[in-house]
């Protein structure tokens, strides 16, 4: 785990390997948002949802890629099974 973030991160060429493990606590799975836009691919979801704000949720799909502009608040739904993620910024 990042210390003081509900996931696991390994830096690679070009873009940041994320895992949140099926037993985070979905407390943990705040609004926030980040000072770069972000591209995220979905590598393994089940039931893993996304939500921008003023938005309602909607399913990650593997194989996906889903566009986060910078500064704007978002945040993950629990599913099941273990959520990763490839996130590629500006």
């Amino acid at each position: 785990m990042v210390v003081g973030f509900p996931f696991s991160q390994e830096e690679k060429e070009g873009y940041l390997l994320r895992e949140f493990k099926e037993s985070v606590d979905s407390e943990e799975l705040i609004w926030h948002r980040d000072k770069k836009d972000r591209v995220v691919e979905v590598i393994q979801s089940q039931d893993w949802m996304i939500q921008l704000d003023n938005e309602l949720p909607i399913r990650l799909k593997e194989g996906r890629k889903y566009f986060i502009p910078k500064e704007t608040y978002h945040r993950i739904h629990k599913g099941k099974g273990d959520l990763v993620v490839k996130i590629y910024e500006d």
